[in-house]
């Protein structure tokens, strides 16, 4: 995490404005771009990405663009060439992709040679449509699913790549409704995850913090997606000190997926600890590869108000993402919480943000490498306890479940 997190969920209802550029401005933004990247993304050596030969690829098909529009289309596939959903522009067309995680409805991933659903969002509309996991996806939109991905497909091809483009593809864009063509068993079945509405365009939520007592005096705190909001401190701060009295708590973490700043993050942190932690470890890659020398740190975290010091459980799953990543493996490092639930959404690194000198158009990357105290990257944390969602019947929740039978046990 760095000290200001951007929010990716905001970039997606931003609008291309009509006003075009020279093709030397589209030219001289795309070279921006691109030396932006290589001196300060710091992921390219763990994908194999040879990123000096994706200069000239995207440099012929800037030369040609006549529009705005045009350029965002362009900038977009050369994002893509990272295959990394914590890294983009910040701004959009209509028919641009859905963030991922943020918009997205469906996890999926490229499992044996196959494209398959590993987790669906729950009260979205796929999860409304009938899409389990386990399904196999065939088609989107009529497209099978080989050929629909390759838009989305960068030049470094393998199985991460491909289940990027994958859910991508799956997520949609800002304007179709999507058909979803799955097979179960020996079935072939249709979705439609957009029928009722474009609920992924329109995300909202009744409080920034939910909570409730559960039976056994187990408090329950959910956090609506709202990290990069420091309103949310005061939020946190009044919400838990009403389960204050509770024998166990509940902290759910699967509708956070868009990030926040470590501000917040430290002070959720900060009430569940009686004396100061190490907490993250970071990496800079531009010194590094400036410099030859490597820069790291550990970040540390300070109590704060009253303590909580009773057993802790944190929920996560693939809508657990960035900040709230970092929230998770620190509540693991510093052991203050048993993690129950599916791997997370895996968002690479601490991103910054840049703006293109030319047309403005921003965008973000990864550019510090972040670590579990135990020396693990953040993006391959896994959970204490990991929960087999095929298991999950409609209307149930089986994290949950596996959460209040892990305290159940702890407390007798």
């Amino acid at each position: 995490m760095k000290k200001i997190f951007l929010l990716l969920c905001c970039f997606s209802g931003l609008k291309v404005s009509a006003q075009n550029f020279t093709k030397e401005q589209y030219i001289s933004d795309f070279k921006f771009f691109w030396q932006t990247l290589d001196e300060n993304y710091c992921y390219f050596d763990k994908k194999h990405i040879d990123w000096a030969r994706i200069k000239p690829i995207y440099e012929a098909q800037v030369d040609t663009i006549t529009s705005r529009a045009g350029f965002v289309s362009v900038m977009e596939r050369a994002v893509y060439e990272l295959y990394d959903h914590h890294c983009g522009l910040r701004t959009n067309n209509p028919t641009s992709r859905r963030l991922v995680p943020t918009g997205a409805d469906v996890w999926a991933e490229y499992r044996n040679g196959k494209p398959v659903i590993v987790e669906v969002r729950k009260d979205f509309g796929a999860e409304k449509a009938g899409i389990k996991v386990g399904m196999e996806v065939i088609s989107v939109n009529d497209i099978p699913v080989k050929e629909a991905i390759k838009p989305f497909l960068c030049h470094t091809v393998n199985n991460e790549s491909r289940s990027f483009a994958l859910r991508l593809l799956l997520a949609g864009d800002h304007v179709s409704k999507r058909k979803i063509t799955l097979k179960s068993a020996k079935k072939t079945i249709d979705f439609f995850p957009d029928r009722d509405g474009m609920m992924l365009e329109n995300i909202s939520y009744p409080a920034m913090v939910e909570t409730k007592v559960l039976p056994g005096n187990i408090g329950y705190l959910r956090i609506n997606n709202c990290l990069f909001d420091n309103a949310l401190i005061a939020k946190f701060d009044s919400a838990l000190n009403t389960l204050m009295q509770t024998k166990a708590l509940i902290i759910d973490m699967r509708e956070t997926p868009s990030g926040g700043n470590t501000a917040v993050a430290r002070a959720i942190l900060g009430r569940f600890i009686t004396k100061d932690h190490f907490y993250q470890k970071h990496e800079f890659y531009a010194e590094e590869k400036a410099t030859g020398i490597k820069r790291s740190w550990e970040e540390i975290v300070s109590p704060r108000g009253r303590t909580y010091t009773k057993p802790v459980v944190i929920l996560a799953d693939h809508w657990t993402g960035s900040v709230s990543e970092g929230i998770t493996i620190a509540f693991d490092g510093m052991k203050r919480a048993t993690v129950i639930g599916t791997q997370m959404a895996q968002l690479n690194g601490a991103v910054d943000g840049f703006e293109m000198p030319e047309t403005k158009i921003g965008f973000n990357i990864a550019t510090e490498r972040l670590y579990h105290i135990n020396g693990q990257p953040r993006e391959l944390y896994q959970p204490t306890i990991v929960v087999d969602l095929a298991t999950q019947k409609p209307g149930n929740d089986v994290i949950i479940q596996k959460a209040l039978e892990y305290l159940k046990k702890r407390l007798n």
